[in-house]
């Protein structure tokens, strides 16, 4: 029997993960008191997971425990001894491209593992429950900016057909139970200890193991890809106003975008990136490219509107894609010990 018993409680899932650990230890420092679920899985790097959870242990008011919560009893003996005011459900198996590969731990963890999170705020009724949605919802669309309201019918990977069916279910679950719920689509979330599957994180592994970077744009300058990327401060910032920001309606349902509204072109995104780590080691980085194919599932482009979140709560994403890449940058050379190596060919 896990014994908890504070004043007031914010459950976040996935509190080892990049988004989790960053608004955790902001809530901490805040003075909020922290249960964190993770199941500290090896889908990348569980050593990375370890480190963001070594920052956050030291906290008195956080508490940690291991499980999954695709796991109906765990989840709800952790909601039921916690009896958390909010919930912040960031837990998910993430990755584009991996859920071509393995859909079965889509399936377990976005969908199944989503209902258990529904069916305990629907038994242990939190003040508010905010789950993380992805901007891949609104598959291959060419124009933007992408509007909450615009149709979300046609996602392009299992992972977005995971997300959207997120949304789906928690819509029917506030409208059947009055449950206050906030989706938050993201666009690309990137910085300090992020997840080493994304391509900026990619980008400087290969070239510190002296390997090229791989480009899935086929060399094509004039069609390139574009991304809208959201620095991961910016994206904590949405989320801790968001937490007081519940719908009044009726159906105490509502999604927002969280984007930086501002789309960068891939090899522009590539450039910062290299500009980045050469004011980091003092010296010229440069990286070798090779150029492929688009990859099924992966689109053109994301491209948020942020408007309804700056009415709902004053505030938007704004840091430049160079000032975020130049704080990753720094990050890394330091957490990879990496200064000394500034002669690396």
């Amino acid at each position: 029997m896990i014994d908890f018993k504070p004043d007031k409680t914010i459950l976040v899932t996935g509190v080892a993960g990049f988004v989790g650990y960053h608004l955790s230890k902001r809530l901490l420092e805040a003075g909020f008191k922290v249960i964190g679920i993770d199941n500290m899985n090896d889908y990348y790097d569980p050593s990375l997971k370890r480190a963001r959870l070594d920052n956050l242990i030291g906290f008195k008011n956080f508490q940690f425990v291991k499980g999954d919560f695709s796991k109906k009893e765990f989840l709800m003996e952790i909601m039921d001894n916690a009896k958390p005011e909010i919930v912040i459900h960031l837990g998910a198996q993430a990755g584009v491209r991996y859920s071509l590969e393995k859909p079965d731990a889509y399936l377990e963890s976005n969908v199944i593992g989503f209902y258990n999170v529904l069916e305990a705020c629907r038994k242990f009724k939190p003040s508010h429950l905010l789950f993380a949605s992805s901007s891949s919802v609104y598959g291959n669309q060419k124009s933007g900016p992408f509007e909450e309201m615009e149709s979300t019918d046609e996602p392009v990977s299992f992972y977005a057909a995971t997300k959207k069916t997120n949304e789906i279910m928690a819509r029917t679950y506030s409208y059947l139970y009055r449950l206050p719920i906030t989706g938050m689509r993201i666009f690309t979330a990137y910085g300090p200890y992020g997840r080493p599957d994304m391509s900026y994180f990619l980008f400087a592994n290969n070239y510190f193991a002296g390997e090229p970077i791989t480009l899935f744009n086929d060399g094509k300058i004039e069609e390139d890809l574009y991304r809208d990327f959201t620095y991961i401060d910016d994206l904590v910032e949405a989320i801790v106003r968001l937490m007081d920001a519940p719908s009044r309606d009726a159906v105490p349902f509502q999604i927002f975008n969280i984007g930086n509204s501002n789309p960068v072109r891939l090899m522009d995104f590539v450039a910062a990136l290299e500009k980045a780590f050469s004011h980091s080691l003092e010296r010229e980085v440069v990286f070798k490219k090779n150029f492929e194919p688009i990859k099924p599932g992966d689109v053109s482009k994301t491209f948020s509107s942020s408007k309804a979140l700056f009415e709902k709560i004053g505030f938007q994403p704004s840091t430049p894609i160079e000032v975020g890449l130049q704080k990753f940058a720094e990050w890394y050379v330091d957490y990879y010990s990496l200064r000394k190596k500034k002669n690396h060919d």
